[in-house]
């Protein structure tokens, strides 16, 4: 298929993208107008690419609701990719920043944005040169925006890729969810929210305070933005299928040939997927099992359809579109312990039944695998995996009961046997 997101070869200049037909969309917005822009989007059908999948004109217009007397408004750029098996976010931002940075232009100017911000984290060194190039050409062409965009570097934290997490960071703190969305409690918010305090953030003029409605996007959702400014609807919808259209950056690791990234068109059986991309499983061995990130109920179908609706009608979810692949070898007792530990590790601790339900989780999978355990072990565990959730922040624990409950249900004679098996996070840093 054609590289709409990423090019065949990458950009090195603001005057090879506008070449290449790239840079109008901005001043389509300006002369058309936001009600066109956010027609436009709504009829595309797209869809957020951060793994969520939630219809970006409707977040649009959540950040206009309500009008000026809710304060400023804000948006982000969400690139601090860091779920396991996935790396989509940094081969664009490498290749094509200048079309993520024009997505967030349109973005900023159809919800009046007072300023934009990129969060990447700090040890993304290719994507941030490669975003300070961009910027400093674009605002040389007067390609961007009135708003200023900030070139944000954070921690490591896989919750620095949480929204939230992501607006704490911005805002000087570490990355710990808030209660509430961006959409009702934003950047630099003078109205305080249960458990936070107003922000200390200099308020310039006083009358300029409210709740801050802020748009967060992921990076490849804004640079779908000017494809279909630029190309229309039908084009658009023309590229994968009615519920998943556009193409989209897809990951696959694992136990496959060659791991790697490619832009697919949706719809396509994940089984081509892993072949086209990986190559297929190593050895000429089965697949087992497909984890979609780690924050979706284990795939065994490998002719499923890789898009929104196929998915979901297998029990799991697309999620950001990285599959970790293991071939029948695996024991899925080890995958366990590995998604578990690594969502113990990251959680953040601000809510006790995530933090002790992850840890204790992982503690009796881990002697579970040592010994055989005990009934009570799987006792202690569906216990956990019940109240895990409760008054949680963030999405982190729900991950934890999604994968490890569909592990147990659908390989319980996994876990019924000791492994000496350890399985590392496939936390891609290259490919």
């Amino acid at each position: 298929m054609s590289n709409w997101l990423l090019p065949k070869t990458p950009f090195t200049s603001f005057a090879e993208y506008r070449n290449a037909g790239g840079g109008e969309a901005l001043n389509l917005a300006r002369e058309r107008g936001n009600d066109w822009v956010l027609d436009t989007l709504e009829r595309s059908g797209l869809r957020g690419r951060g793994g969520a999948g939630f219809p970006i004109a409707r977040k649009w217009r959540s950040i206009l609701d309500g009008g000026p007397r809710l304060g400023d408004r804000y948006a982000v750029a969400n690139g601090a990719e860091g779920e396991p098996g996935t790396f989509k976010d940094r081969p664009l931002l490498r290749a094509n920043p200048y079309q993520v940075i024009e997505g967030l232009a349109v973005a900023c100017h159809v919800v009046g944005a007072r300023e934009a911000f990129i969060g990447v984290k700090s040890s993304f060194t290719p994507e941030i040169e490669a975003l300070e190039r961009a910027l400093k050409e674009m605002a040389a062409a007067g390609a961007l925006c009135d708003a200023p965009i900030t070139l944000i570097g954070g921690p490591e934290d896989y919750l620095f890729g949480e929204e939230t997490g992501l607006l704490e960071v911005i805002e000087g703190n570490d990355a710990l969810p808030r209660w509430l969305p961006p959409y009702l409690h934003g950047l630099f918010a003078t109205t305080p929210q249960e458990g936070w305090s107003a922000t200390s953030h200099q308020i310039e003029d006083a009358d300029r305070v409210g709740s801050n409605p802020t748009l967060a996007n992921n990076v490849e959702t804004l640079a779908n933005v000017p494809l279909i400014l630029r190309n229309g609807v039908d084009w658009y919808r023309g590229i994968g299928t009615a519920e998943t259209p556009g193409s989209m950056i897809c990951t696959v690791v694992g136990d496959v040939e060659h791991p790697g990234y490619a832009e697919i068109e949706p719809g396509a059986p994940l089984r081509e997927v892993i072949e086209q991309i990986g190559g297929g499983v190593r050895g000429g061995r089965q697949v087992k099992a497909v984890l979609s990130g780690v924050a979706n109920p284990v795939i065994t179908d490998v002719d499923t359809p890789v898009s929104y609706v196929g998915m979901r009608a297998h029990g799991s979810g697309l999620g950001a579109a990285g599959f970790i692949v293991y071939d029948e070898t695996r024991s899925m007792l080890s995958v366990a312990r590995m998604v578990s530990n690594f969502l113990y590790v990251e959680s953040c601790g601000q809510c006790r039944s995530c933090k002790f339900g992850c840890g204790e989780i992982t503690r009796r999978l881990d002697h579970i695998a040592g010994t055989g355990g005990t009934e009570t072990d799987f006792e202690v565990i569906r216990e956990r995996l019940r109240t895990v959730t409760d008054q949680t922040r963030c999405f982190l624990a729900e991950q934890e009961q999604r994968v490890i409950s569909s592990l147990l249900v659908t390989f319980p004679a996994d876990f019924a046997s000791p492994t000496a098996e350890t399985l590392p996070v496939p936390r891609v840093s290259n490919l």
